[in-house]
């Protein structure tokens, strides 16, 4: 087995990403984030040298990257396996994310609620500290007193499907989820048969069709700052009075310009911003 791997800026990162879900012949790629060197990678495993060196030659012809990409010998094992060694299990209080491939042996205490999780290749696994940072705020807007049955929850740009199958596994029931990636959206439903939660509807759209003019009680946008700032008058106005705006995606050199946008309306009774690490949100809470 041969691997052909290059560390990626943020900004490299994401057009590796669109690059990756749009294009064939990219099934060999993957991509994650390292916390350990706080890195950003992209990998191609390939059975042979030739193909590796071919799969490198395709790469460099789609997109170029500052860094070298270079290739190395692998011990011989499944690549399909290979990214599993960068997804290992976390938890915020009572709710983890953790590896479909633990389930038989990750010890979950009494009480506790897990999402499962196989995203396979190029999709995401939680394991993010923007995800982080979104599952923080919905946990949250559970704690504050909300009625689960009753709040009508959005996942905008909802990727695997991690933030509307955490929703529901803190019994939320009225879950919307969307994301203009077909691919992103398969994973997603079967994302959320692997848990065993029924009821959440996604769907193939931009936010001009996702967002629902009722307005939700939470909606979840982890999406890049500039489409969020783009956006801003739709995104307000999907969000019912008394609900939350929950804002990721968002660089913390950035997090204070984003805010500082949003509240140019004045409907908020609340503005919270949180950082973890180089990542950040912003929570507004609008007014009855």
């Amino acid at each position: 087995m041969f691997e052909v791997k290059t560390k990626l800026t943020r900004n490299e990162f994401e057009i590796v990403e669109n690059l990756i879900f749009e294009s064939e012949g990219m099934e060999h790629w993957n991509l994650y984030e390292n916390f350990d060197d706080k890195g950003f990678w992209a990998q191609g495993v390939y059975d042979t040298e030739e193909e590796a060196i071919a799969g490198k030659a395709e790469f460099e012809g789609l997109v170029q990257v500052a860094e070298e990409l270079k290739i190395a010998e692998l011990e011989d094992k499944d690549w399909k396996e290979s990214y599993k060694e960068h997804f290992k299990p976390w938890a915020i209080g009572e709710l983890h994310w953790a590896p479909l491939w633990l389930k038989d042996e990750y010890e979950l205490p009494a009480g506790h609620e897990a999402v499962w999780l196989d995203p396979g290749m190029a999709f995401g696994t939680g394991n993010h500290g923007t995800t982080r940072l979104c599952v923080e705020q919905l946990i949250a807007f559970k704690e504050s007193g909300r009625d689960a049955n009753m709040c009508r929850l959005t996942d905008a740009g909802c990727g695997s499907g991690i933030l509307a199958i955490s929703a529901a596994k803190l019994a939320f029931e009225q879950i919307v989820g969307f994301d203009i990636d077909g691919d992103a959206v398969r994973i997603a439903e079967e994302n959320a048969k692997i848990n065993g939660v029924s009821g959440i509807r996604f769907s193939v759209g931009g936010l001009e069709d996702g967002l629902s003019s009722e307005g939700a009680d939470c909606l979840l946008a982890n999406i890049l700052a500039n489409i969020l700032v783009q956006n801003s008058k739709l995104l307000i106005e999907s969000v019912a009075p008394g609900g939350w705006l929950i804002l990721s995606g968002i660089l913390g050199t950035e997090v204070e310009e984003v805010a500082d946008h949003f509240c140019q309306t004045e409907c908020w009774t609340n503005v919270q911003i949180d950082r973890l690490d180089e990542w950040a949100s912003v929570r507004l809470e609008k007014a009855e």
